[in-house]
């Protein structure tokens, strides 16, 4: 069996390599909630490899590794037989692992998004699941603390659809809704992109707009459930999601072009959203406003969406 890259990387370099964000945060929890993140990501990082053909018939790979957890039955894969343990000794729920694959399993054909609901049902797939596995790792047992960390997650998406739309484009990947854009194809996108002035290339920038202002609403929501963690976990995921929305504001600011590639932050930024993500603690000691269950009105029937 060929191996890639990250599923070769023992946990904490497979963070440092691939989830720069993630990994500055981690500092930040401590050595035994470190690793435990560590170990999460390494796996949701492969699943998300076998999921774009960088691992020899990942997507095989993903659907064996779904109909074992389904089944509850020791798994044949070697990503899942080294994880198993750790699902049974932080209790991780299986329904919402099943999810996530469900997504990256969705991404195995042309994507073309219809809607905002059906952006939104994606995010929670791919990224608002892991938000709810997090809760587990980081000793958050109030079920409250849940529907904010699903909000996190897709904040988080939207933030790297916003970055990634040239090179999701390239993949055959165009998670901008239809509804906003037109039904514009990723090749056209790809196309698009060595021609900034048409018309067409300043309504994707319209529709990256619109995808940094959702994402703006599901950070407000995100932050505010971070007071239901523990401490140093509350600086942690507060950073993580400080650092992620500071690129969406360097998005805004080179007025939202998505031809230009990747946008990333340098490490004096992370700093400087560090230093914000510790102000962010004082909210600990406030009341938590409930969670506006509207953010949810497109989930109703996932894992953990009330």
């Amino acid at each position: 069996m060929t191996f890639s890259e990250s599923e070769s990387l023992d946990p904490k370099a497979a963070l440092a390599a691939y989830g720069k964000s993630f990994n500055w945060a981690r500092r930040f929890l401590g050595h035994k909630m470190g690793s435990d993140a560590a170990v999460l990501y390494r796996f949701c990082r492969v699943l998300d490899d076998m999921a774009d053909g960088d691992i020899i018939d990942g997507p095989k790979r993903l659907e064996y590794i779904r109909e074992d957890l389904l089944a509850k039955r020791p798994a044949n894969d070697p990503l899942l037989s080294g994880f198993q343990y750790f699902i049974e000794a932080r209790q991780l729920p299986i329904t919402v692992i099943i999810a996530l694959i469900d997504g990256l399993l969705g991404d195995q054909k042309v994507v073309q998004i219809k809607d905002e609901t059906e952006l939104l049902r994606y995010c929670y797939r791919v990224a608002g699941t892991v938000g709810v596995l997090m809760c587990s790792i980081l000793n958050c047992d109030d079920g409250k603390a849940k529907d904010y960390a699903i909000d996190l997650g897709i904040a988080m998406q939207l933030t790297n659809i916003a970055r990634d739309v040239l090179e999701d484009a390239q993949m055959g990947r165009r998670y901008l809704p239809e509804s906003w854009v037109g039904d514009i194809t990723p090749k056209r996108i790809v196309e698009i992109s060595k021609s900034p002035e048409l018309e067409s290339s300043k309504l994707i920038c319209s529709g990256t707009q619109k995808l940094l202002e959702l994402a703006d609403k599901y950070y407000e929501s995100g932050l505010v459930g971070c007071s239901y963690l523990p401490i140093r976990a509350h600086i942690s995921i507060s950073t993580a999601a400080v650092v992620y929305k500071k690129i969406g504001i360097k998005i805004v600011d080179k007025k939202f072009a998505w031809y230009e590639g990747r946008t990333f932050t340098k490490k004096s930024e992370k700093i400087k959203c560090s230093i914000q993500a510790f102000i962010f603690v004082h909210r600990r000691l406030l009341q938590v406003k409930p969670h506006n269950q509207k953010l949810h009105d497109t989930l109703r029937g996932f894992p953990y969406v009330r």
